[in-house]
């Protein structure tokens, strides 16, 4: 791959040099009755000439703008180009007065009309200043555009790969997170003598398969994620008493839609954490509403000072981590509201998908 792009470079350089080498015959008006290559073109001084512009292509392009112009030594970089283009100036002068073979050269602007051909030409050449001055200028440009467009591609790959950094480490921190709380859970039911310890073993079973197949990628079936959700709610349930009332509600179809893994747990995991109480009715209501392209997650529950479920150790990362999530995510995409009322809690999550 690499070698096949060298190759289109070097056709593309080839071609694009062959066109500025064409453009006299373009340009400059030929006799009519002349061959079709004035012999001028085919010279030496030509040939040498064209050459130079070439070598003062890749000098520029190669050597002087990141040796100098990159490195901030503008005076030094103006000072040579600066220099080379008076040398332009300079040749075809300096050529003629060294030169062998005078009657092959291009004719010079002075030497026609009613001009007198003892006048001296001029000491800088015009036109040679013009054609070098283009030549920097288009040598400069596509360097200039080719840094640009390669800071852009790397500034992509590293912003690419610092989101899949962040978060490869924000799921990191939900996997240990959720199932030290989950296995605490079952560990109350052991100590109790529960029934449903093994019930419970299994939907752990059933949650970790989902954490450790599915949630490494950025996206899942919507459907896998419903499963996983109802799964953790199933779990939760078996340890509270008939005074708590769980809703998970489901409006629309989930079918062909993609989400983030593990979105809702944080929010599912805290209205369990402080919205079950040991002595009062706790009723926790969560649905979730699927439109065609646009999904809104809601959970409302009481808040209780002391809840059945105690709080485990926790470093408090669940709400901060969805949050950052969402923004690497669903970046505009997305709307979150937490409203923390005296006795209640409510999430309201609108995603675009």
């Amino acid at each position: 791959m690499k070698l096949n792009k060298i190759i289109l470079q070097a056709i593309v350089h080839v071609a694009a040099w062959l066109c500025f080498l064409m453009l006299p015959f373009a340009f400059v008006p030929r006799p009519k009755d002349g061959p079709f290559i004035p012999e001028q073109y085919i010279s030496f001084y030509f040939l040498l000439s064209s050459f130079m512009y070439i070598v003062f292509y890749y000098i520029n392009f190669s050597l002087l703008i990141p040796k100098l112009l990159e490195k901030k030594k503008m005076l030094l970089y103006v000072f040579v180009i600066i220099s080379l283009l008076i040398f332009f100036g300079v040749f075809p002068r300096f050529y003629r007065y060294l030169s062998d073979d005078l009657h092959r050269l291009p004719p010079i602007p002075w030497q026609s009309g009613n001009r007198s051909h003892n006048l001296s030409p001029p000491l800088l050449s015009g036109g040679s200043i013009a054609i070098s001055l283009l030549v920097f200028v288009i040598s400069t440009g596509i360097k200039v555009v080719s840094q640009w467009f390669e800071y852009e591609k790397k500034s992509r790959e590293i912003e690419n790969e610092k989101l899949n950094t962040e978060l490869s480490f924000l799921k990191s921190q939900i996997n240990p997170h959720f199932l030290f709380n989950t296995l605490n859970n079952i560990y109350s039911l052991a100590e109790a003598g529960s029934d449903k310890t093994g019930e419970a073993v299994m939907k752990l079973s059933s949650i970790m398969r989902y954490v450790l197949t599915e949630a490494k990628n950025n996206s899942v079936p919507l459907e896998k994620e419903i499963q996983f959700t109802s799964h953790f709610i199933e779990l939760q349930k078996m340890r509270l008493t008939d005074k708590s009332k769980i809703e998970f509600t489901i409006t629309g179809d989930p079918e062909g839609k993609q989400i983030s893994p593990l979105l809702f747990l944080p929010f599912v995991e805290n209205a369990f954490k402080y919205g079950i109480s040991t002595r009062e009715a706790s009723p926790i209501h969560i649905c979730l509403n699927i439109r065609d392209k646009e999904l809104e997650f809601e959970i409302n529950n009481n808040k209780y000072t002391q809840s059945l479920l105690k709080p485990t150790e926790t470093t408090g990362i669940g709400i901060v981590n969805i949050k950052r999530r969402l923004e690497l995510l669903y970046h505009n995409r997305y709307k979150l509201c937490l409203s923390d009322e005296k006795t209640t809690y409510t999430v309201n999550l609108n995603i675009h998908l």
